[in-house]
């Protein structure tokens, strides 16, 4: 039994004034795409079909370049007709794995977790379910679909645009995640149709039509506060960033690592700091940057890809690619690549 992801990455985001698609456009350095992909790759679900449209070629670029271990392949979603149009692009995948499961993830929504995604999948199954939302509680629903639960699951998700004045009091919101059972998914999708505000096909609806044929529908509220988090525009953007930004830090100083200050200090996410290091602030580490035991990491510094030995000490200096012998004294304004 094979379990699958569809990723919906066909969104131009034209608030975001950019050439590219918008699930390209970089957190923390890196495409939204990427942060989701890596997700799959780190649960291990590595069958994935993206959804492209505006721009598509970027995104078979992107993926040409990318290293893991993940087996991608694209479909184009020719016009946004909405989220249940852009699955229905994915039935020839959705075909070949009939016997599996299918997660549906959003290709602007980064900070989708391993453990959200392999955590609903095991309510999913335990549950017998034909389709299981991921959810989340937040304060400010406004702008999510609301998640109507009952004794035995839930029995359907309403678009915030089309709920009741009393269905815009929950606070459980959908956060664009589904897992669901294949060829209970291929069972429905045609079914859907575009009879709402927006007069477009939404997935959502595919889980009333899998309840009317007799399947469960479940939701697994998600313990990541950001798991429904996306951006529409570049402050959204830069939002995302700072969240992650934050976070990653956080995780450094649980590792004993020193931050003298940080304000201008941004850590890519594959980056890795030995024990007993020194990072002040304006310093950014990218790409696959390695930092060795006991480094000083001075102000200004701006290190990608590079190989940092044990001991070392780096003083406003851009190094890229390069690799810096333990106990070395590098700076201050020197360039090394």
């Amino acid at each position: 039994m094979a379990d699958n992801v569809i990723i919906l990455a066909g969104g131009q985001g034209k608030r975001m004034k950019s050439d590219k698609p918008k699930s390209l456009c970089s957190v923390l350095g890196e495409p939204m795409l990427e942060w989701v992909i890596s997700a799959c790759e780190d649960a291990g679900v590595k069958d994935i079909c993206v959804v492209k449209g505006f721009m598509g070629e970027y995104i078979d670029e992107y993926l040409a370049s990318r290293k893991g271990s993940a087996k991608i392949t694209t479909v184009l979603q020719k016009q946004q007709l909405g989220t249940g149009h852009a699955v229905m692009q994915a039935a020839d995948h959705l075909r070949e794995n009939i016997d599996g499961n299918t997660l549906v993830l959003c290709g602007d929504a980064p900070f989708i977790d391993k453990d959200t995604i392999s955590g609903a999948l095991q309510l999913h199954k335990a549950g017998g379910c034909g389709v299981t939302v991921v959810t989340s509680m937040i304060d400010d629903p406004k702008g999510y679909g609301r998640v109507i639960r009952t004794e035995n699951g839930i029995s359907g998700i309403v678009e915030h645009k089309d709920c009741t004045p009393q269905q815009l009091e929950i606070n459980e919101i959908n956060s664009g995640c589904y897992w669901f059972e294949t060829q209970a998914l291929l069972d429905v999708l045609s079914d859907i149709k575009p009879n709402n505000a927006q007069g477009e096909y939404y997935l959502t609806d595919c889980v009333e039509l899998i309840i009317a044929k007799g399947k469960r529908a479940d939701a697994f509220i998600s313990s990541n506060p950001n798991v429904s988090l996306g951006a529409n525009d570049r402050k959204g953007l830069l939002a995302l960033s700072d969240i992650a930004r934050k976070q990653v830090i956080a995780k450094w100083l649980d590792e004993g690592i020193e931050f003298t200050c940080t304000d201008g200090v941004s850590i890519g996410r594959k980056v890795s700091i030995g024990i007993g290091s020194t990072i002040c602030q304006n310093v950014t580490l990218s790409g696959d940057t390695v930092i060795g035991k006991n480094c000083y990491i001075g102000s200004g510094s701006v290190i990608d890809s590079a190989d940092i030995g044990d001991g070392s000490i780096i003083l406003s200096s851009h190094i890229y690619g390069a690799k810096i012998a333990a106990h070395s004294s590098v700076g201050p304004f020197e360039f090394r690549k």
